[in-house]
């Protein structure tokens, strides 16, 4: 756990965040990959059980209900290793994205407290401070690693008829049928979620984590509640966006190839908010909200525990050598 005195972007070294971000993000990407190809598949549903008008052009396509019923679908008919599928590009993404995301955010609220100032007295409200940097963080960060995004969507919407052979093939793929941009299909709407995502999840975990640290709670340490709850408030508020972006992410050639056959084309970013509201009402909006948020909790208590810990353990270990050349003078 942190120093009570301590706040997150003031810990540690630009090596010691790269490395502690990179091993939360491996981490806790490995253990919510089965609910996040769970929730990938429900948000590119446009159909659903309880209305059967929007089942006349299913075209093969798997009806899901729920996320323990979608659970089940999934290991019956694809095997429970598609719970993992995607899962290299994901990884790959998780590690990136928690480095990039981590350093970013440090070096962003350093650059504040030098052209502001720090302390009380002078320089900007915590809550502001924590608000720029997690926005300047999220967004880097997304902007960065957003091929490896789309690639991990593509491949969690693959059923049991391959579209992509493996992870080169795919790129090959991509680059040859769609240029360049089509590794930034639904950019966009992306940054619009994370950069309020992110400054909401940092304000509201910078705010929680050092009076929840100093309780003795019954259900785990108050770094990991606080993770919990940024997550939870922040994920709730763009989720919209996000299910806007997973269907563009699968538009182009192979877009009547994913396990959902019938995946309607959409464009841009209000467009698709449009055609979705029109055809599947608010609800359509919010399908696989309920795994997210279970997703959230898991993966927000995992990156931030580990991150934590292992940042802590560097430190250290860093200190520990410093004394031992000391001692050798």
């Amino acid at each position: 756990m942190s120093k009570p005195d301590q706040r997150l972007q003031d810990e540690g070294s630009r090596l010691q965040v790269v490395a502690a971000g990179a091993t939360a993000g491996l981490i806790s990407r490995f253990v919510v990959a089965p609910l996040d190809v769970v929730k990938i598949r429900l948000q590119l549903q446009s159909h659903s059980l309880s209305d059967p008008l929007s089942q006349v052009d299913l075209r093969g396509s798997p009806i899901y209900k729920g996320t323990v019923g979608t659970f089940k679908h999934i290991i019956a008919n694809e095997g429970i290793t598609a719970l993992w599928k995607g899962n290299v590009p994901a990884e790959l993404l998780y590690v990136a994205y928690a480095s990039i995301q981590f350093t970013t955010y440090r070096s962003t609220t350093l650059l504040l407290q030098r052209v502001f100032g720090e302390g009380r007295d002078k320089g900007l409200p915590q809550s502001a401070e924590s608000f720029i940097s997690g926005a300047a963080a999220g967004a880097t960060a997304t902007a960065a690693t957003y091929p490896l995004d789309l690639l991990r969507t593509r491949f969690a919407a693959q059923g049991n008829d391959r579209v992509y052979a493996s992870l080169r093939r795919a790129i090959s793929d991509i680059r040859r049928d769609e240029g360049v941009r089509g590794f930034f299909r639904g950019l966009s709407p992306a940054l619009a979620q994370i950069v309020p995502f992110m400054g909401m999840f940092f304000a509201v975990y910078e705010g929680a984590r050092l009076p929840l640290g100093e309780m003795e709670l019954p259900w785990g340490t108050g770094d990991a509640t606080a993770g919990v709850m940024a997550s939870v408030i922040a994920k709730t508020g763009v989720f919209p966006l996000d299910l806007v972006r997973k269907r563009i992410q699968v538009q182009g050639p192979t877009r009547s190839r994913y396990v959902h056959k019938n995946i309607p084309e959409y464009r841009g970013t209000v467009s698709t908010l449009r055609a979705v509201l029109k055809r599947e009402g608010l609800r359509g909006l919010y399908r696989g909200l309920t795994v997210s948020l279970i997703k959230a909790a898991p993966a927000s208590a995992v990156t931030m525990w580990t991150y934590e810990r292992t940042l802590n353990f560097l430190i250290g270990r860093r200190e520990k050598a410093n004394e031992g050349e000391q001692a050798m003078v």
